[in-house]
């Protein structure tokens, strides 16, 4: 069926045949059909009440570790940013409650700046929380599961639902983290969530810790270019004995440097594709493909993507 904006009323803004590369980290891919950026969790609700059943519905934070294809987007694409979205409150002395689209940088900084310790990890992962919750992504020896108190979540019938516990219940088959992974349903959009530090901690040094952590992917990682998070995820979970890394699988099968039309695999850090110019999302997703049948040829290791890859071809 064909979307309209002025078939819903919202509060927020709906847009038709929306582009999207310009929310994604890469610059890359097509339109979505029909873009809403709800005013709040209410307005979400009340759209996705009056949203056809039969509508695919898809959510975007910041697009770090996204590549959106170059036909677009069928159906609603949902984007949780903005005030109302990004919104970080101190409660209860160690815990932060955190709107899904809140940058985790800006979450650790927070952080810092009330002296809760054990947070300044959330520094190294690129982009908003609430996308970075589905993939229980991480860094630095802790992973968002580690921290989870509380997930808020929509469903696509526009209901709340709220997953609680002393941490959450990773028994639970809705959420069921594991490393880089999460068995999240679909139907679940995360709103907000509650995360706890561990201890109270100087808000000059926690600073200085994360002022460390920038630095220190600044020297690793292409950061200024138009690049995402890592584009594999490790062979093996952290602590694994012999622990393989994807980017040194990538560097042994000579794919540092690699390139696909205007899409390259990093000189940095070969685990992390980019965007040179003119890239298509179709030249980054040859490139990593390619990537990952050398590194299967030559380590007999088939790569897992963390990049999500989605849209029309």
């Amino acid at each position: 069926m064909e979307l309209k904006a002025e078939d819903f009323k919202v509060r927020g803004k709906l847009i038709e045949n929306a582009p999207l590369a310009p929310y994604t980290w890469f610059r890359v891919g097509g339109p979505a059909d029909l873009l809403f950026l709800p005013a709040d969790e209410d307005d979400l609700c009340d759209f996705l009440k009056a949203l056809p059943e039969d509508v695919p519905v898809t959510v975007l934070g910041v697009g770090s570790n996204l590549i959106v294809r170059d036909g677009g987007i069928e159906g609603v694409v949902i984007r949780l940013m903005g005030k109302y979205w990004g919104a970080i409150e101190a409660v209860n002395g160690l815990n932060l409650l955190v709107g899904a689209g809140a940058l985790d940088l800006s979450v650790a900084r927070f952080a810092a700046k009330e002296g809760i310790a054990g947070l300044s990890f959330l520094s190294g992962i690129p982009g908003s929380i609430g996308g970075n919750i589905r993939t229980n992504a991480g860094c630095y020896g802790r992973e968002l599961k580690d921290v989870l108190n509380q997930v808020e979540t929509v469903n696509r019938r526009g209901e709340k639902r709220v997953f609680q516990g002393g941490l959450v219940d990773y028994d639970l088959p809705e959420i069921g983290f594991s490393y880089r992974h999460t068995d999240f349903s679909q139907d679940l959009i995360v709103t907000r969530v509650l995360i706890a530090g561990d201890d109270r901690g100087d808000p000059e040094t926690l600073a200085r810790e994360i002022e460390e952590h920038q630095a220190r992917r600044a020297e690793t990682q292409p950061i200024k270019e138009k690049t995402s998070g890592s584009t594999f995820a490790n062979p093996d979970p952290p602590g694994t004995p012999n622990q393989r890394s994807a980017w040194k699988l990538i560097d042994a099968a000579g794919c540092r440097g690699l390139r696909v039309g205007g899409a390259q695999v990093s000189e940095k850090h070969c685990n992390f594709l980019i965007n040179t110019g003119d890239a298509r999302a179709s030249d980054l997703e040859a490139l990593g493909e390619l990537v990952r049948a050398r590194v299967l040829e030559t380590s007999g290791v088939d790569l897992r993507w963390e990049v999500r890859r989605i849209g029309r071809i």
